[in-house]
């Protein structure tokens, strides 16, 4: 993605393997050579092929990228729908099943209609569309015409929703070791709200045992806390957190897993106010300098006192594949 984002600022992470790149300004530029040159860099700087399809739509786009996909021994890895005929050729080949946005319902409702191609499902009638698949199958039939209805999303949306769960390396009977676990999980959720400005009014935590040692005591809870306050506080949140382990903590159980999860996330500059409960006004300024610390000295720099201070949580990457070009620990070495 930064490779992307070389190219073009205007840049739409779709998923963990694919991106749209919307091209302003770009109308006397060789766009399939441009293309190429970014396949070229993508494959040398991360080792990944990729395959590139252009058109004056996202649906479109798509389209093209398929044919680039499926006919790479004739495309070279990038095509371009820009004229009539190729758009109409493209939607012809390609199954309505197989269109970006039609689902398996939308699917079987469009073929018993005796729709079979994306080009069959641009000949329907707008107020059919509208009616049967809403305003957002409206947009992508017009984007099919070549009518740009899609925007980019260029900035995520806030999470309605951040969990910290971890299954542990060994089961845990120590309830100190269980409380410095959970106080932790509600740091990293009051770290990853102040990180995209987010306050919680909720928190929920729960525990369990291993289901896969049935010849151990088998135990599984959990309890949701509202707060007085939307907060995004690590000291407060981890306060929370321990009440509520206290009320389903359950003494002579090895615990396998825990986890913390905040809920009834809103903006934090639009958060509602309370009357008679509010929370210390230097939480704020103390959150805001310990992100400063970490971001410039790195995370987990300062913690609170009920965690330990020794100990980072990591996840288990035993089989991580080799990243030879990403990491320098991976460089290969040749005797």
């Amino acid at each position: 993605m930064e490779v992307l984002k070389q190219f073009t600022p205007l840049v739409e992470i779709y998923s963990i393997d694919e991106a749209f790149l919307q091209f302003e300004g770009f109308e006397h530029y060789d766009m399939e050579g441009y293309a190429q040159q970014i396949r070229r860099r993508v494959r040398k700087w991360t080792g990944m092929p990729v395959s590139i399809g252009l058109g004056p739509s996202k649906a479109l786009a798509k389209v093209a990228n398929r044919v680039a996909k499926k006919f790479a021994d004739r495309t070279g890895g990038v095509y371009i729908i820009d004229s009539e005929e190729k758009r109409i050729k493209a939607l012809k080949w390609l199954a309505i099943g197989d269109v970006w946005g039609i689902g398996r319902r939308h699917n079987k409702r469009l073929v018993l209609r005796g729709i079979r191609t994306a080009y069959d499902f641009t000949q329907l009638s707008d107020a059919w569309v509208r009616k049967e698949m809403s305003v957002v199958g409206l947009r992508l039939k017009n984007d099919l015409e070549g009518k740009a209805s899609i925007p980019l999303e260029m900035t995520a949306a806030p999470k309605k929703a951040i969990a910290t769960t971890r299954s542990f390396e060994s089961l845990i009977d120590d309830y100190q070791e269980l409380r410095e676990r959970i106080s932790t999980f509600a740091t990293l959720c009051a770290e990853k709200l102040r990180h995209q400005n987010s306050r919680c009014h909720a928190i929920y935590v729960f525990v369990r045992s291993n289901p896969f040692m049935p010849n151990l005591p088998q135990y599984r809870n959990g309890t949701m806390i509202s707060l007085p306050f939307a907060t995004n506080s690590s000291l407060t949140l981890s306060k929370s957190a321990l009440h509520g382990l206290d009320m389903i903590y359950k003494s002579g159980i090895s615990y396998k897993k825990a986890g913390v999860i905040v809920m009834g996330i809103v903006p934090e500059d639009t958060h509602q106010l309370t009357l008679f409960e509010y929370e210390n006004p230097k939480h704020q300024a103390l959150m805001q300098r310990i992100d400063y610390l970490h971001k410039r000295f790195g995370p987990h720099k300062i913690k609170i006192a009920n965690q330990d201070l020794s100990r980072t949580y990591k996840m288990r990457q035993a089989h991580l594949s080799p990243r030879y070009t990403t990491d320098v620990r991976d460089v290969i070495r040749v005797r």
